[in-house]
């Protein structure tokens, strides 16, 4: 016969009240009363508030007893409720005999741990610290000792070295606790639950770990025994160790996220001295590495230094970082009016000590904390600002500083050494310095590259260059980010911080578009059409793509009778490294670091040597729109020291380079012998352009003239060779040298200019031999092939060729400047100037011009290139896939498929 039975539940917290929510669910069961703790402040128990909720009488005793004696007044109070069964589930307090005794069934008590081994009040620590192989809990008879009574039920579980704290809690003792609560209630109503005494075998009494001495870590010891002592108290309290600083000073701190390393001593890694250590411990990339005494290591992940949780990896840069202090009388009311919000979310007393999380905040209480603080100071905070700084003084610190930055412009401030810009009627700060860390440093050698105005051949400033040893700290940093601070931002996340960088560049486009023009000669009014609005629309359009990566479930043919799911996983690469060319410096940094970013890797970049101003003014803007440090790294520098260093770092393991197709052919060498690092090339073109009798002939010459003189002929798919058919040829060409005349040729930051200077003298020489080689090769110059008359700087005449053949160099080569190479062709022989259109090694881009859709098409259909324009040119757009064939390169910039270039997939099969 099953007893009914009334019930009086005595303890606290989450566990207490999921019991009481438990056993109101069975019919033979009435909860008489509930005792606890008294309030914290305002805020009470959660069992009390369960219990209020289900109108259960609720008792609060600070003490139930004293000098040893039970307190009348709590006696009486007790027995008021007539329990005949005393439930303590999760028990703080001394509970006198007196209580114990009073219900005529007794009482059952939880105890975390598999007694009599670890008796006591801390004994899930004491299972971890001296590394038991199973963990559980035992629900026994209270009686007058301690954790002595007579044991009803006990389970255990395999402890597994991944296990803290806090994990074997949540996946085990908790769970499976309540449920075990449940059955001892039950078994007890039933008359079946026994009285087992426990034995003094392998018993033991273990000190509280509340307890401040008892915390300390003691480092002589085998690596085992310090892991283990780490893990027995992660979550709360943490183990603590001494930190003997340089001046000699002590400082405590608590150690978190220990596991066991082998590895072995870090490369890289900064000695940090701890008292009672006899070697020295080491900072590095993956946390702070402590050596046993049998000479294995213990990594730790995380500290808590003060009030403050950090990475230990972490410990020498708050060095750097400048500590807000003078706060100032509007600071300090804020200070009052923040801890009323926490107060009035917690519901308790306020300290400068005071966690968040710790204080039994939840994930909507993020949201509220937030969204208060957004109308209490009109600041911009997000969530992640409530997790990283969860102690309220630390809080209230992030919060000053996002108001000081707020009123400094609203973005967060980075300090460089550069010089100020004045062109364009505006006074620019541009940096000078390498980039990488979330920070612009000097080389280490102070070797500097010197920035030439292609306008005036003046120069412009002097820019740090970058040697092997800069790059290995860029990839390093990069590395860090990572498998750090980058993989904790979400996908969604990742989205909005390149939208909020698409929007500063947006709000900062007249000043890029100035250095653009200034520093590679650019037209300012097409830098500030394409080459800056391109690279915008670039990051927005990627920034969609963030949160819609996604694999496939595939359908496999399993071994009967079993089930198989496969599936893929679309996965970052890692670091990737980024070597942009000159012509368009902006724009294809972006086109790829776009795609790179929202595929969630990190880079380094190594812009042009002679145009890197845009990318370290886009440095500038990756710190103000909250990248993390180490994510974005810019490193200018020669191609044979900086680039070469990149394509050589065995942390790099994705490519992407823009550039000639010898220098690619390089770049993929070095890319298989260091480290077979995945390599997309976009490299040199010669894309023919055929134009036929039936175009609409206004159209094909001015579209045939910007697909040769389109920003200074300095264009990857400009046109390199035009076939135009024998009945419109001389009319062709008559109009083309019309307009030719006619162009403006000057200062690019002139609104009038159509046709500034090359980018570079290197450059500009090379054109003037192109021409030289054309005229002795017998191609008829027809228009320029010179400098332009009476003016300094780097200004090369627009120039046409005609009667050019298939052998000539000129026919054969990229020029990748404004001249115009001109070849005639038959309409009646379609299939001989397809074969000529697509001898060459290049596979890019091509155009046709034809009203017939069938040569259009077929056009289409035979050529061998990687973009097609038909009655258009130059015609891209951030949607559509780029890149070519042949020894035009593999690999695609834009569009969807770019960010295959930047992911890896993995393959994922389970057997059910």
């Amino acid at each position: 016969m099953t007893l009914n039975l009334r019930i009086a539940i005595i303890g606290q917290s989450n566990f207490a009240a999921d019991v009481l929510e438990l056993l109101l669910e069975r019919r033979n069961v009435e909860v008489v009363g509930v005792f606890t703790i008294p309030d914290k402040g305002s805020r009470e128990d959660i069992l009390a508030t369960t219990a209020s909720l289900h109108r259960i009488p609720v008792f609060k005793f600070a003490s139930w007893r004293r000098k040893g004696i039970a307190l009348p007044e709590v006696l009486e109070q007790y027995k008021s409720v007539g329990a005949t069964l005393n439930v303590l589930p999760y028990c703080s307090q001394f509970i006198p005999m007196e209580v114990i005794d009073g219900a005529p069934l007794g009482s059952i008590c939880y105890h975390p741990s598999i007694l009599p081994r670890h008796r006591g009040a801390s004994a899930i620590s004491w299972t971890l610290i001296e590394g038991d192989e199973v963990a559980g809990f035992s629900i026994f008879w209270a009686d007058d000792g301690l954790d002595t009574g007579p044991l009803l039920l006990q389970k255990q579980t395999v402890l597994e070295p991944t296990d803290t704290l806090d994990s074997i809690y949540k996946r085990f003792l908790y769970p499976e606790g309540i449920k075990s609560m449940g059955v001892a209630v039950d078994m007890v109503a039933a008359g079946t639950a026994p009285k087992i005494a426990q034995t003094e075998v392998g018993a033991t009494y273990d000190p509280a770990m509340f307890k401040v001495e008892n915390q300390m870590l003691n480092l002589q010891q085998p690596a085992a025994n310090i892991w283990n002592f780490v893990r027995g108290l992660d979550s709360v309290p943490g183990a603590i160790a001494t930190v003997i600083e340089q001046d000699g000073t002590e400082q405590q701190v608590r150690l978190f996220g220990a596991h066991l390393y082998s590895a072995g001593a870090p490369k890289a890694g900064r000695a940090l001295r701890l008292k009672g250590l006899d070697k020295p411990a080491w900072v590095h990339e993956g946390g702070l590495l402590i050596e046993g005494t049998d000479g294995q290591f213990v990594n730790v992940r995380r500290l808590k230094r003060g009030a403050k949780m950090i990475n230990a990896s972490d410990w020498f840069k708050l060095e750097q970082v400048q500590q807000l202090q003078d706060f100032s009388e509007d600071e300090l009311a804020k200070r009052e009016l923040l801890s009323n919000i926490w107060q009035a979310i917690l519901k308790l007393p306020i300290e400068s000590n005071t966690d968040f999380f710790a204080a039994g905040a939840g994930s909507m209480d993020v949201v509220r904390l937030v969204e208060e603080c957004k109308d209490a100071f009109d600041v911009p905070l997000e969530n992640e600002h409530v997790f990283m700084a969860p102690v309220f003084e630390e809080f209230f610190v992030e919060l000053v500083r996002a108001l000081r930055q707020g009123s400094a412009g609203g973005a967060q401030q980075v300090s460089f050494e550069g010089f100020t810009l004045r062109a364009n009627k505006r006074e620019i700060p541009v940096p000078t310095q390498l980039f990488y860390g979330g920070e612009f440093v000097d080389a280490k050698n102070k070797q500097t590259l010197d920035i030439i105005n292609p306008t005036d051949e003046q120069l412009l400033c002097k820019v740090a260059c970058a040697s092997k040893e800069d790059v290995d700290e860029a990839v390093k940093a990069a590395h860090t980010a990572f498998h750090g601070a980058w993989k904790q931002v979400s996908a969604r996340q990742r989205g909005q911080l390149m939208l909020k960088l698409a929007d500063l560049m947006e709000q900062h486009k007249e000043e890029l578009a100035t250095i653009e023009s200034v520093d590679s000669g650019a037209v300012y009014t097409l830098a500030l059409k394409t080459h800056i609005g391109m690279s915008i629309d670039a990051w927005r359009y990627f920034a969609g793509w963030c949160d819609k990566i996604q694999g496939n479930t595939i359908p496999v043919n399993p071994a009967r009778p079993n089930n198989v799911l496969t599936f893929t996983r679309k996965e970052p690469i890692g670091v990737c490294g980024l070597i942009t060319p000159w012509n368009y410096p902006l724009m294809m940094l972006s086109w790829k670091m776009a795609a790179c970013i929202a595929a969630g890797n990190t880079c380094v970049i190594k812009p042009a040597q002679t145009c890197p101003l845009t990318a370290l003014k886009f440095a500038e803007l990756t710190v103000k729109a909250g990248f993390p440090p180490g994510v974005i790294n810019v490193v200018p520098g020669m191609g044979s020291q900086a680039g070469q260093a990149v394509a050589d770092h065995e942390l790099v393991r994705k490519l992407g380079f823009t550039g000639s197709t010898p220098v690619g052919k390089h770049i993929m060498r070095s890319c298989a012998n260091s480290n077979l690092k995945k390599c997309s090339l976009e490299l040199g073109g010669k894309s023919p352009l055929i134009i036929f009798a039936d175009c609409d002939l206004d159209k094909a010459i001015k579209h045939g003239m910007s697909s040769v003189f389109f920003n200074k002929g300095e264009n990857c798919i400009a046109a390199g060779r035009l076939f135009v058919e024998d009945r419109i040829h001389d009319e062709f060409v008559r109009r083309v040298l019309k307009d030719l005349r006619t162009m403006t040729i000057g200062d690019p930051l002139n609104r009038s200019t159509a046709h500034g200077p090359q980018n570079h003298k290197a450059h500009f020489d090379k054109l003037l031999e192109f021409c030289d080689r054309g005229v002795q090769e017998g191609a008829t110059l027809v228009y320029g092939g010179c400098r332009v008359p009476n003016l300094k700087g780097y200004f090369f005449t627009p120039t046409v060729f005609t009667n050019v053949e298939d052998h000539m160099f000129i026919a054969q080569e990229e020029s990748f400047g404004p001249i115009m190479i001109i070849s005639k062709f038959n309409g009646s022989d379609i299939d001989s100037v397809m074969q000529r259109a697509n001898r060459t090694e290049y596979g890019l881009a091509s155009g046709v011009f034809t009203k017939d859709i069938s040569k259009a098409l077929g056009f289409a259909d035979r050529i061998e290139a990687g973009t097609v324009f038909i009655n258009v040119y130059n015609k891209t757009d951030v949607a559509a896939p780029f890149g070519g064939f042949k020894q035009s390169g593999y690999g695609k910039d834009l569009g969807q498929e770019a960010l295959n270039e930047y992911l890896k997939t993995k393959c994922v099969t389970i057997e059910y």
